[in-house]
């Protein structure tokens, strides 16, 4: 069996699990963002009384942070007294972060582990050897009350990532290039398993990107088999033990695609879709795309590695008049680490905009949407129109250094021009 299955077998008491087979399986642990306030009434609508387990659940205002609006507010109010009530041992409020980085910030997330949120990103767990996956206010409200859930065994694929990138391209554009290849349904209710020596040598952060965007092909979750970077971070901060499992020798996946990373160059995707891929380099020469605003942060780049390669491409330069660079740090750990190493000031004397960890401006919420008209360069994972803001705007994806590189010069730049 796959690690995917064994995790699936351990959690539903059985000792071994089939692609396509439904199964209802225990959950380690439950995370309910700010946008899903109905999870809490559907848990009174069928019936719930108490949490069923409150070291293992927990609410993370992430989306509406700070609260932006009066519905948010009372939605956050609602939750809190949710909280207090079934005493969550683990509440995450306005002042921490993203989930998926204040998360494994806290110990919640381990290898071997079945981690269920409200977030569709929730696959950027498989970094850590976990089974992570998301769901809607009903299920989150019937793993609330039980414990457990209902899954379909899924087919396994594995995308297997060798060589060493260039300098200049970073786990983003890597992840970018392969959506490009499966594109946006190519694996759509399937576990996809990246495997390779690129993914052996990455380290926590790398893993998180790439696993995160595995919902943008349709994911149902993403594994990586845990390195010594993982274990080493887990060791310090799991608040359970774990163990970490293998694949079995000769497991068949149901499809193979193989990328070799050393030739690539920095990618971009193009609106108005994630699938939408294009080398740097041609759209450069396809001609100048003038920037607006430069976006970077997120639960896919706002982690100390993205904030430091973007602070040392603006120091000593400052952005364009009439744009504006946001930086969203993914967490509190994350800013007060950046602002020790003089990240953040260098990126504000050169004009950024720091704002309050959270997801508010990538799904176009409040902290930096982008109106008609306007073009985005930013470090998120989705482009569709409306994602940031106006549904009359452009945005491009990229990795944090092209952002930095391109709206300090107020157009789509190369960043190894200055790395």
């Amino acid at each position: 069996m796959h690690v995917i299955e064994k995790i699936l077998a351990k959690n539903s008491g059985r000792t071994h699990v089939k692609t396509g087979e439904i199964i209802t399986a225990k959950i380690d642990f439950a995370e309910i963002n700010d946008l899903y306030l109905q999870t809490v009434y559907s848990f009174y609508e069928m019936g719930g009384e108490k949490v069923w387990d409150n070291t293992r659940a927990a609410f993370v205002f992430d989306h509406y942070a700070p609260a932006p609006d009066i519905k948010s507010a009372a939605n956050h109010g609602e939750m809190r007294e949710f909280a207090r009530k079934n005493q969550l041992k683990y509440h995450f409020d306005t002042n921490c972060g993203v989930c998926h980085q204040v998360m494994p910030e806290a110990g919640v997330i381990y290898p071997g582990m079945i981690i269920v949120a409200t977030d569709s990103h929730t696959t950027t767990h498989g970094a850590f050897g976990a089974m992570g996956t998301g769901c809607g206010a009903t299920d989150m409200a019937t793993i609330l009350m039980t414990g457990e859930l209902w899954f379909r065994v899924p087919e396994i694929i594995e995308v297997r990532l060798e060589g060493q990138a260039p300098k200049g391209v970073f786990p983003k554009d890597v992840i970018l290039n392969v959506l490009g290849r499966i594109k946006a349904d190519g694996a759509v209710y399937k576990a996809i398993d990246f495997t390779g020596s690129y993914v052996d040598s990455l380290n926590v952060a790398g893993r998180m990107v790439i696993c995160n965007m595995a919902v943008e092909m349709g994911a149902k979750t993403a594994y990586m088999q845990p390195n010594q970077d993982v274990l080493d971070y887990v060791s310090k901060r799991a608040v359970r033990p774990f163990e970490v499992q293998v694949t079995d020798p000769g497991f068949e996946y149901s499809e193979r695609h193989v990328f070799d990373v050393s030739g690539l160059e920095p990618q971009l995707a193009c609106p108005h879709s994630v699938d939408n891929v294009d080398t740097l380099s041609h759209v450069i020469a396809e001609g100048e795309i003038k920037l607006n605003q430069g976006y970077i942060g997120s639960c896919t780049g706002g982690r100390e590695e993205d904030i430091a390669v973007a602070a040392r491409i603006v120091k000593g330069r400052h952005i364009p008049p009439y744009s504006r660079l946001v930086v969203v740090p993914a967490s509190s750990e994350v800013m007060l680490s950046c602002m020790e190493k003089g990240y953040i000031q260098d990126l504000m004397n050169a004009g950024a905009t720091i704002t309050t960890p959270g997801c508010g401006a990538c799904l176009g919420a409040h902290e930096g949407i982008i109106a008609p008209g306007e073009t985005c360069i930013s470090s998120t994972n989705r482009n569709f129109p409306g994602r940031m803001g106006s549904n009359q705007a452009s945005i491009y994806l990229a990795s944090p250094a092209t952002v930095a590189a391109s709206i300090i010069n107020g157009r789509i730049t190369d960043p190894r021009d200055y790395l």
